[in-house]
């Protein structure tokens, strides 16, 4: 970075270690905030400093928040028969945009993927297993990602759950609402097939 002064080309670096920002896009994020009123980069810069030191894990989900327990585990009208297990935190606020779930969460913060290294130990499993001493949970609903590792991670928790007697349930794959058949690969279309229902 030879090319910028050593503050510019320290922010187009700092820019670029985030996930999905390359080179270019970092530059342009560094322009655009050193064409920016001062106090804006200043606001940015509290905000990220401000969440880092205040978001944490609830301790019962393991979900972000600034509250612990967080707001959802604290809610008296959830379910409190049913958890959600999702991957990541961005999966809890994906299922309550569709306002369906009325359940508790819980975060594992991965999915097993013994290429990269991560196995049931480095996730959320144990604290999970935890929350079902209480005898209150009838059933856990596996909402990992339909890719290989979040299968497998469904797997893993289904015969690990299963012997305590819990309902496990998966949720449905196949084809999203406005696709079209004749672009679904293989994979999705047998999943569509096993998971029909009748109407």
């Amino acid at each position: 970075m030879l090319y910028y002064a050593e503050p510019v080309a320290r922010l187009i670096e700092e820019f670029g270690k985030l996930p999905g920002i390359g080179p270019k896009t970092a530059q342009r994020l560094a322009f655009y905030l050193l064409n920016r009123d001062p106090a804006e980069a200043r606001g940015l810069a509290k905000a990220i400093v401000n969440a880092r030191e205040k978001v944490g894990y609830c301790s019962l989900c393991s979900n972000l928040t600034d509250t612990d327990p967080c707001l959802m585990c604290r809610d008296e009208n959830r379910s409190r028969s049913l958890i959600c297990v999702v991957e990541e935190p961005r999966d809890v606020v994906a299922i309550e945009r569709t306002r369906e779930y009325k359940g508790l969460y819980h975060v594992l913060h991965g999915a097993i993927s013994p290429m990269e290294g991560v196995g049931p130990d480095q996730l959320k499993v144990k604290e999970l297993l935890a929350r079902l001493n209480d005898n209150k949970i009838q059933e856990i609903i596996l909402a990992t990602n339909p890719n290989i590792e979040g299968e497998a991670t469904a797997m893993y928790l289904a015969r690990l759950l299963k012997p305590l007697g819990i309902k496990v349930t998966r949720i449905a794959h196949g084809l999203p609402v406005g696709g079209d058949l004749e672009y679904a690969d293989e994979v999705t279309l047998t999943k569509a097939f096993e998971g029909r229902r009748e109407i």
